[in-house]
């Protein structure tokens, strides 16, 4: 039995200005964009990962009234879970997203831990976190 990662979810308030960031701050491709009603799910993919994909959407897309409240609530306050990516040239990476406009949290730095990494907000106030591989 084998079992991969195929979609990951990342709530973000404008899904036009996510696609910015994650297109052409990160370099993923948009795999997919579907209306439904007033709401759009979109998927972005790295061209060197296929088969795995971010769904960006907004809080309300497909939730009730009260759970689309609490996670924007949740999205507000920065508290949704953090991505983490990887890149083979961090310094790149890292002005490349930088020349997006996007809130640098952490320049790139070796951590206490192990890996060279870096942070930024995305739009939305998603943490981001950027890894150098070894």
């Amino acid at each position: 039995m084998t079992i991969t990662l195929q979609y990951t979810n990342v709530t973000v308030n404008n899904v036009d200005e996510a696609i910015a960031f994650y297109r052409d701050g990160l370099g993923l491709d948009v795999r997919n964009d579907v209306a439904n009603g007033e709401f759009r799910w979109v998927t972005l993919g790295s061209p060197d990962q296929t088969g795995t994909e971010i769904v960006i959407s907004e809080p309300h897309a497909g939730r009730s009234q009260a759970d689309g409240d609490a996670l924007q609530e949740l999205l507000l306050k920065g508290q949704l879970p953090m991505l983490v990516f990887r890149t083979d040239d961090l310094d790149a990476t890292f002005e490349q997203v930088r020349a997006t406009g996007a809130e640098v949290l952490q320049e790139p730095v070796v951590q206490p831990w192990g890996p060279r990494d870096c942070a930024f907000r995305d739009p939305s106030g998603n943490m981001v976190r950027i890894n150098q591989s070894s």
